[in-house]
């Protein structure tokens, strides 16, 4: 009888086996005939065979059914919403991992199709159809439905936006005008219904079979396997909206964040804080978790390693920034041109093209990625912080409980809201580990790639200039060689140049320094002494724990050369204020030259004779021999200043300077006026210096002063 009565519905599913295209539509008039016919066929049995019988097939024909609909949803009404290519609608947050539903849904109709066939072994085959789906079947639907709120905030969304609403109504209207839909919101909860119907179903064939049938205890197992994939999903809903609930609280402002404070709070605090004290203080035992311990372990190394990547890929844009703003190619080169046409030829293309293009796609490819990567850290981060908090809370409770033998309900409330973080961090850091390191793997790919392919391309443009070359006709061996011989005698030139400096001008620092500075100089030197004072030379921003935030020029005092992880590339200092860690790259020796009294030198010029002129801190000149018949007292500039207005004047380290008036116009002497190869202009008075005076006939060599 079993047989007779499904073949009315078979025909019903035949259309449904293709994969590609969306069955052919089943009218109301259709499907009121099939029950009809199932209903003609079953009236002459038993009662209890009947409504057996009816359970069974209302089990497969309702498969049937909602395959059909997911087909609609995904293959007429998803499509048509894909070829209007509206970016404001979200399709994935929408649909979620529908496609993963039918799927499974479609081997469940097809595997309830072909128990039609197994007889007296139909309960059998239902039963173990269900039980070998139970884990694919919680794991799809668990996807979705932790989306579907997700997916009805989209909706009611696009609901407030009459284009977007417009769009899809007329969607629904085109591709499922039979079906009387009013909204996407009847396709999209068909899955979350689905679910929690197969157990209901399930209990009901049991209920209508008898307990002496040899597929009773299969079919108990069935239901209860389905019932248990419920009650796992909505663990998983909820542990997911306690993770959603305070990941919202991340981007809450400082005033949201103040008004939240009340006695409540700073008491929950002030009892986290407590406990956390007795932790460390060894007064009560620390709850230890070992799987959770490895896990976080992982995570924070995956996650310190992501953003130290991040900030070597900015500093690396940024150095390739710099290095395309100069182009000594369009400059005249004291050389041969021969020798210097191809060079010009290939920097040219290199600057103009080549370059640009590599940076270009490693921003796209490497560091954009990489700060979407850094982003998704922030939600695992808040939740292992809120588990810390809650870990406190939790222990709290769980002694009082064993002292008392009961908690309140507040209080058993917060104690599961623990138990529900950790078990979602311990089912899912896995798997976000897994897949940030594939992320991260592939960035680095990329990476890899980019810088392949920026050589491939940097000898295709040599090879026509690289014959060129005057050195072309050298074995590699030989060509290393003299590279490195010519960088030593340049090596020794320089060496030579500081030694020849350093006698005309005293040993610079980085920045001068203020008065208020001054006074902090002080007390780190007397603190530290003056071995270990060091200057800032660029700016740095704090990126982790301890690190300070420095401005160009500050003093600080080195206290340890690593971090508390044995990492040398953060020095511990002291700032005159916080103490904290700074990268040793950053910082100059600095040497201190102590202030005397103010001295005054008179400067022979014109009509000014008699005039003096406060000079800056410089060491005194000896007196000059004997043999000098006129002093000539000669200004310069010590350090390289860049004019900000039309009202100041650029110099350069070591350029000659003549000091018009020692003061400006409201008589602070911190800013002179000047005039500088026929320009006037006002420069900071502590730039400048008063060199020896020198016997007639003798020059002084003047070199560039390298730029800080």
């Amino acid at each position: 009888m079993i047989e007779t009565s499904h073949s009315a519905f078979v025909a019903l599913n035949m259309a449904y086996d293709s994969t590609e295209e969306p069955p052919s539509k089943v009218t109301s008039e259709d499907e009121e005939h099939i029950y009809e016919h199932i209903y003609e066929t079953l009236v002459t049995s038993d009662k209890p065979e009947l409504n057996h019988q009816m359970a069974v097939d209302e089990l497969i024909t309702t498969e049937a059914n909602y395959v059909h609909n997911l087909q609609l949803c995904i293959f007429d009404i998803r499509h048509h919403l894909q070829k209007k290519q509206l970016p404001e609608i979200d399709l994935e947050g929408l649909f979620s991992n529908i496609d993963d539903i039918l799927e499974v849904s479609k081997r469940l109709l097809k595997g309830l199709e072909a128990s039609v066939n197994e007889g007296q072994g139909q309960l059998f085959h239902i039963s173990t159809l269900f039980q070998e789906l139970k884990a694919e079947m919680e794991n799809v639907y668990k996807i979705y439905c932790g989306d579907y709120d997700q997916a009805l905030l989209l909706l009611d969304i696009y609901s407030k936006e009459p284009r977007l609403q417009k769009e899809i109504m007329e969607t629904l209207t085109t591709t499922v005008p039979h079906t009387g839909a009013s909204n996407l919101s009847f396709f999209l909860v068909m899955p979350v219904q689905r679910i929690t119907k197969y157990p209901l179903m399930l209990q009901k064939i049991v209920e209508n079979t008898s307990d002496t049938d040899s597929a009773y205890g299969a079919l108990q197992a069935a239901a209860t396997a389905m019932t248990d994939v419920n009650a796992n999903i909505n663990e998983y809903k909820r542990r997911k909206e306690i993770a959603d609930k305070y990941n919202k609280a991340g981007y809450l402002t400082l005033r949201e964040r103040l008004a939240r404070l009340n006695t409540h709070s700073i008491a929950k605090k002030t009892a986290r804080l407590s406990r956390l004290f007795m932790h460390e203080a060894g007064i009560v035992t620390k709850t230890e978790d070992k799987e959770f311990d490895q896990l976080e372990e992982k995570f924070q190394s995956l996650a310190s390693a992501i953003i130290d990547l991040k900030e070597n890929v900015a500093c690396f844009l940024d150095n390739t920034e710099m290095f395309l703003s100069f182009k000594p190619h369009e400059d005249e080169l004291d050389m041969e041109t021969y020798i210097t046409q191809p060079y010009c030829s290939l920097a040219k293309k290199l600057h103009s093209t080549i370059f640009p293009v590599y940076k270009q796609r490693l921003e796209h490819l490497v560091y954009k990625p990489l700060c979407n990567l850094s982003e998704t850290l922030r939600g695992p981060q808040k939740l292992i912080k809120k588990r810390s908090d809650k870990l406190l809370d939790y222990e709290e409770y769980e002694e009082k409980r064993n002292e008392t033998g009961s908690v309140t309900y507040e209080e058993e409330a917060i104690m599961n809201a623990y138990l529900g973080i950790n078990s979602l961090l311990v089912s899912e850091l896995p798997t976000f580990n897994q897949v940030a390191l594939k992320w991260l793997a592939c960035i680095l790919c990329s990476f890899m790639t980019l810088q392949r392919d920026l050589a491939k391309q940097i000898l295709h443009e040599a090879e026509g200039e690289i014959v060129q070359l005057p050195h072309r006709h050298l074995s590699a061996t030989e060509f290393w060689k003299m590279v490195m011989d010519t960088l030593k005698q340049a090596e020794d030139q320089l060496y030579f140049f500081q030694k020849k400096f350093d006698t005309v001008l005293p040993s610079p620092v980085v920045q001068p320094l203020t008065s208020a500075e001054e006074k902090k100089v002080l007390l780190l030197l007397n603190k530290h002494g003056p071995d270990k004072l060091y200057q800032v030379t660029r700016d740095t921003g704090g990126c982790k724990d301890m690190d300070l935030t420095l401005q160009r020029g500050q003093i600080v005092a080195f206290l340890h050369g690593m971090d508390t992880k044995g990492n040398t590339n953060r020095w511990l200092v002291d700032s005159g204020g916080p103490r904290g860690y700074v990268s040793p790259g950053k910082l100059q020796q600095y040497h201190y030259v102590p202030n005397s009294r103010p001295r005054t030198t008179t400067l022979p010029q014109g009509d000014t004779t008699g005039k003096t002129y406060p000079t800056c801190n410089f060491p005194q000149t000896p007196n000059p021999p004997a043999y000098f018949n006129t002093p000539v007292l000669q200004v310069r500039a010590a350090y390289p200043f860049t004019a900000r207005s039309n009202q100041e004047v650029s110099l350069q380290a070591g350029q000659s300077v003549t000091v018009l008036e020692p003061h400006d116009k409201k008589g602070s002497k911190e800013w002179f006026l000047v005039e500088v190869n026929g320009q006037k202009g006002y420069v900071p008075s502590n730039y400048l210096v008063v060199l020896p005076p020198q016997p007639p006939g003798w020059v002084s060599p003047i070199w560039p002063f390298p730029a800080q």
